[in-house]
């Protein structure tokens, strides 16, 4: 029923899951979502599909970002995309983008 997008990045820690959660939290908390109480369920009925993509998706710890959720049942799905940028001097760690979308549905039950 809705499909919200975020982007996070980690700067210079090279961290894939707070580049992760950052692009969470930016789709989460750019809207307020009252799709829960609009079809009269409560919502930790909420069923979120989060799908995340970066360049190193074995590198994401999705039980931490399991507890960015405040509620409703999560479940995830990693894949390669964002986007590493290289530092211009050539070592360290480098910027690290994520991309999240979330698709967030309910069961209606049945008049």
């Amino acid at each position: 029923m809705i499909v919200e997008f975020g982007l996070g990045t980690s700067l210079r820690r090279g961290s894939y899951t707070e580049a992760a959660a950052r692009a969470v939290r930016a789709a989460l908390w750019r809207n307020s979502i009252n799709l829960a109480e609009y079809m009269g369920v409560g919502k930790e009925d909420m069923v979120i599909d989060v799908h995340i993509g970066c360049a190193r998706p074995d590198r994401v710890d999705t039980s931490v970002l399991a507890e960015v959720f405040p509620y409703g049942k999560t479940s995830f799905t990693v894949s390669e995309g964002g986007l590493d940028v290289a530092r211009p001097e050539g070592t360290g760690n480098p910027t690290v983008m994520a991309q999240a979308a979330l698709i967030v549905s309910v069961e209606v039950p049945h008049a």
